[in-house]
């Protein structure tokens, strides 16, 4: 049957089970547009091009397929850039379809004409072109592939206009069956010997390609095995945080006994993870190459394995299936060092109250005990996402939304992303008021799409993250993080969605309970002392220290 290449390619996205796509209209893929009309697939529609990608590279994460995100030629395409790059260092499976000027016009730096295969080519996985309409199924085969094979990741395929109009009579193509790598049963035995003698192992996890049963066998094997576990970076939900076995976060400035622990470990166990500059506190914790613990390095990507540190053991293989592998080991003879791990992490949990009425830490501690296990938590990026991460306890996988590479702006598209695919449950992004008003405008397409999203803006007036560095490397020069901000809370009913201020830690759980009863998306501002800059220390705190440093 003769189709055209926009109706060939949208063919293809059904036939490899897509379900939702995210986008920003435009007209260089409009008939991609129209073909989509007819197509059983949810269209929704972003206000940026870097919302509808972070919207993509979310629903990446709560799916293990990837995410679909349409923008239009050169500026929609660098906009959309921020949600790629986020893709491809979260190692979360997204497909970037972009409109490109038509063949015949290519080379002649034609209106909004970009090469994407140079502007992509080292944030991607894989960057191409069609040429003629019976290309669309391979190169869609291509794209998913690429995307959900090893180590997941973004792709991009750009779309000329001519191609998607002219017409070509192909078949569809198969979808691609992902095959994760295993790992042999003389590794697995290796393993098991060396975790059976450990006095103080430790179990490290991270990366992408998890799922809820890889997350389910990890739980099952640390506990009977009395091996704690430490995930990296915003990847809390790997493991459910109430488990015995959960040792705690490998976040940003993470807790001194956790550091402790992962520098006095006998044998380390890395399942996914990169052991990155955050989870080694700047590859101080864990000096590379070489470490004094036994190292064994689990990951899809051959390439990763001792890229940075030099594994005793290497181990290619995606971490479910090396966890469906594994067999628990006699671990008796360390139960003080597993009991004492968790005992750690839940002293962690204890926020040392800061300046002013309204306290984050006694937010989160709310939201702690009363938000269901199946809640989702989102954030972006600054000071304000330390509070989630200390004082939050993921307890299923896939419920924590945040971007590794610490994109601000990310929040809000995610929390739509999470409610478009889990309309049932409970969505709550956590934003700073400089995080907020990069994606804000991202309440429209909430309201539009009928998703009843909380998001809570802690507004300290300005740029807390870089007024900090400020603070501690030029004391006194402050200069370019004050925020001049809006009335957050009129400003969500501006979009018609609900708005409320709140000024005491004592009045957060009524306006929580009234933003959970709506219908509608809803803004709760959360005004606190802008002396309130970590969990840990207050401005005032941290100039002094700067300044008496300077003056020894």
């Amino acid at each position: 049957m003769t189709r055209s290449g926009a109706r060939i390619l949208v063919d293809q996205l059904l036939a490899h089970g897509v379900d939702t796509a995210f986008c920003v209209p435009g007209e260089s893929y409009i008939a991609v547009l129209d073909a989509l009309r007819d197509a059983p697939i949810r269209l929704v529609v972003a206000r940026h091009e870097a919302g509808a990608a972070n919207m993509a590279e979310a629903y990446g994460k709560l799916t293990g397929r990837p995410g679909i995100c349409l923008v239009t030629r050169a500026p929609g395409a660098t906009h959309a850039a921020t949600g790629v790059y986020t893709a491809f260092q979260d190692s979360t499976p997204l497909i970037l379809l972009v409109g490109q000027v038509p063949v015949e016009h290519r080379g002649r730096e034609a209106f909004q004409e970009l090469d994407y295969g140079d502007a992509f080519g080292a944030i991607t996985k894989l960057a191409v072109e069609a040429e003629a309409p019976d290309q669309f199924p391979e190169l869609a085969a291509n794209a998913f592939r690429a995307a959900l094979s090893g180590r997941p990741g973004p792709a991009v395929v750009s779309m000329p206009e001519d191609v998607l109009a002219a017409e070509a009579d192909v078949e569809d193509a198969t979808p691609h069956a992902v095959v994760g790598a295993s790992p042999s049963p003389d590794e697995l035995a290796r393993v098991r010997e060396l975790l059976s003698t450990a006095a103080r192992p430790l179990i490290v996890v991270g990366g992408g390609g998890w799922s809820v049963h890889a997350a389910e066998d990890l739980r099952a094997f640390a506990e009977a095995s009395a091996i704690p576990v430490a995930t990296s970076f915003r990847r809390q939900d790997y493991i459910d945080n109430t488990s015995p076995s959960y040792a705690g976060v490998l976040t940003i400035g993470h807790d001194a006994a956790l550091a402790a622990r992962l520098r006095e470990s006998d044998v380390l166990l890395v399942i996914g993870s990169r052991l990155g500059d955050i989870a080694t506190r700047g590859y101080t914790t864990l000096e590379p190459p070489r470490i004094p613990q036994t190292l064994v390095h689990v990951h899809a990507d051959p390439k990763e394995l001792g890229r940075v540190y030099e594994p005793d053991l290497a181990i290619v293989s995606s971490s479910p299936e090396f966890l469906g592998a594994l067999e628990p080991v006699e671990g008796a003879h360390r139960a003080d060092w597993f009991a004492s791990a968790h005992a750690d992490f839940l002293a962690s949990l204890r926020h040392k109250r800061g300046p002013g009425e309204l306290d984050v830490g006694d937010v989160m501690e709310y939201l702690r005990e009363r938000l269901p296990a199946d809640a989702f938590l989102t954030n972006g990026a600054g000071n304000y996402t330390v509070w989630c991460h200390r004082f939050y306890a993921f307890r299923r996988y896939g419920t924590q939304l945040a971007p590794c590479w610490g994109a601000m702006g990310y929040g809000i598209p995610a929390a739509i992303a999470a409610k478009v695919v889990h309309p049932e449950r409970t969505v709550v992004c956590v934003s700073g008021d400089g995080d907020f008003l990069m994606s804000g405008h991202e309440l429209a397409a909430a309201v539009q799409e009928k998703v009843p999203i909380v998001v809570l803006v802690v507004n300290n007036g300005m740029y807390g993250t870089i007024r900090m560095h400020q603070e501690r490397l030029f004391p006194g020069r402050v200069v370019s993080t004050d925020l001049v901000n809006p009335d957050f809370a009129a400003w969500a009913r501006a979009f018609g969605a609900h708005g409320d201020v709140v000024l005491r830690s004592d009045d957060f759980s009524e306006a929580f309970e009234r933003a959970l009863s709506q219908t509608r998306p809803s803004l709760l501002e959360l005004r606190v002392d802008p002396e309130a800059i970590t969990p840990r220390q207050t401005l005032s705190e941290i100039r002094a220290e700067a300044l008496g440093s300077v003056q020894r």
